[in-house]
């Protein structure tokens, strides 16, 4: 479980694919990792990945091809920035919102456009996603915890403050950038609720 907060910009160090999936070498930078070992969560851009190798100031975790498939990482390569959070602990607030790591889907970017000091990010969904993104509700969005502005039709738009900017890699994307997308874990129970039979 995490929060939606980024902690630290980490790097792709190495990335190995083949057809059983892929393994990820990312240098942690600034992030603290000397309280981490195998087997712990850390999310990459919002998916959550498990430690299989750890030593000072990178970690290493191993891809299915389902998270490939389902997240931009097949985008990926050496030497991209990525955003990282360790793992939620019972004793630490929480100052974002209740995220998984599990990725419902991969979101466009339509466009991204100055509103005062911050920025609106417009993505386009596809599929049946849209329906649990409301207005005013949480969404994650390559592990940044963010609130939706609006949505009509299969766009939604959020408001990206000059902090989150800074200190997240959103700072790096660009129209018809992809990006994960995690919808609000309370959206996705009530819909499993509604439709239990």
């Amino acid at each position: 479980m995490f929060t939606g907060i980024i902690q630290a910009i980490g790097s792709i160090q190495e990335f190995h694919s083949s057809d059983n999936g892929a393994n990820l070498k990312i240098n942690s930078n600034t992030l603290d990792i000397s309280d981490s070992k195998i087997g712990d969560s850390i999310a990459v851009n919002g998916v959550c990945l498990t430690v299989t190798e750890i030593s000072g100031e990178w970690f290493s975790a191993d891809v299915s091809n389902e998270t490939i498939n389902c997240t931009t990482f097949s985008d990926l390569s050496q030497g991209d920035d990525v955003n990282l959070e360790k793992s939620l602990r019972l004793n630490q607030g929480i100052d974002g919102h209740l995220v998984s790591g599990h990725i419902d889907g991969v979101g466009l970017i339509q466009s991204i456009n100055k509103d005062g000091d911050s920025f609106r990010f417009k993505i386009l969904v596809e599929g049946d996603i849209i329906k649990y993104i409301a207005k005013k509700g949480s969404i994650c969005i390559n592990g940044v915890s963010l609130t939706v502005n609006s949505v009509k039709d299969n766009i939604f738009d959020v408001n990206i403050v000059p902090h989150t900017f800074s200190v997240t890699t959103l700072r790096d994307l660009s129209t018809e950038s992809n990006v994960n997308l995690e919808i609000d874990l309370i959206a996705r129970y009530v819909e499993k609720l509604k439709n239990y039979r």
